[in-house]
C-alpha cells in the first residue's frame, strides 16, 4: 500500500501505521468490517468498529484521490504544461475538488457540433444565414458543395480500401 495513504489514516485515526497496514491487508483480501472487529481484533491490535468503518470509507477515499492525481498529472503532461510548481500543487491536494480546481484550467474542452461545423468551415454559411433571414439556405450554401464534395472524398479515401497497386477504389474516385 501507497506509505502516504498509510500515515495518512494512522495520523486521521490516532493509531499505528501497523494497525492500518494490517486493517487494510485484512480488508483487502475481502474480509468485513463487523468481521474484522469480531474475530480479528488481535490482529488489528483492537481497533474497534467505528475506527475500522472510518478507515475503510477514508481508504476508497484516497485511493481514488491518488488514482484521478495520477490521471490528471498524465493529462497535463501531455498537453506538455505541467510545471513544476503545478506538479507539487497537485501532489500537495488533499481534496478531490481541491485537485479539479487546480486540472479546470487545463482539462480538454468538449468538441460541440458547433464547434465541428466550424472546423469544417460552415461558419460563414452561418454567419451570412443568421444575418439575412430572407436567403434560403439551398442558395447560399451553394459555394459550399465543392467544399462538401472535397471533404467527402478526403474522408472517403481515409475509410476507402486501396486496390493491389495502391489505388483507392471506384467509389471513392472524384467526382
Amino acid at each position: 500500500m501507497h506509505t502516504s495513504i498509510t500515515q495518512t489514516l494512522a495520523h486521521e485515526l490516532n493509531v499505528a501505521p501497523g494497525q492500518v497496514n494490517t486493517a487494510v491487508t485484512l480488508l483487502d483480501d475481502g474480509n468485513t468490517v463487523p468481521f474484522i472487529a469480531r474475530y480479528r481484533k488481535e490482529a488489528t491490535q483492537g481497533l474497534d468498529d467505528s475506527q475500522l468503518r472510518t478507515l475503510e470509507t477514508r481508504l476508497v477515499y484516497l485511493r481514488e484521490l491518488d488514482a484521478r492525481r495520477e490521471t490528471i498529472l498524465k493529462s497535463i503532461d501531455e498537453q506538455g504544461k505541467l510545471t513544476e510548481r503545478l506538479r507539487r500543487d497537485i501532489v500537495a491536494a488533499e481534496s478531490k475538488n481541491r485537485l479539479e480546481d487546480l486540472y479546470l484550467p487545463y482539462k480538454p474542452k468538449r468538441r460541440t457540433k458547433g464547434q465541428i461545423a466550424i472546423e469544417a468551415g460552415l461558419a460563414p454559411l452561418a454567419d451570412t444565414l443568421w444575418h439575412d433571414p430572407f436567403q434560403t439556405p439551398e442558395t447560399t450554401a451553394a459555394p459550399f458543395v465543392d467544399l462538401i464534395r472535397r471533404g467527402r472524398h478526403q474522408i472517403g479515401t481515409r475509410w476507402c480500401p486501396r486496390d493491389h497497386d495502391g489505388a483507392p477504389c471506384r467509389r471513392c474516385q472524384p467526382a
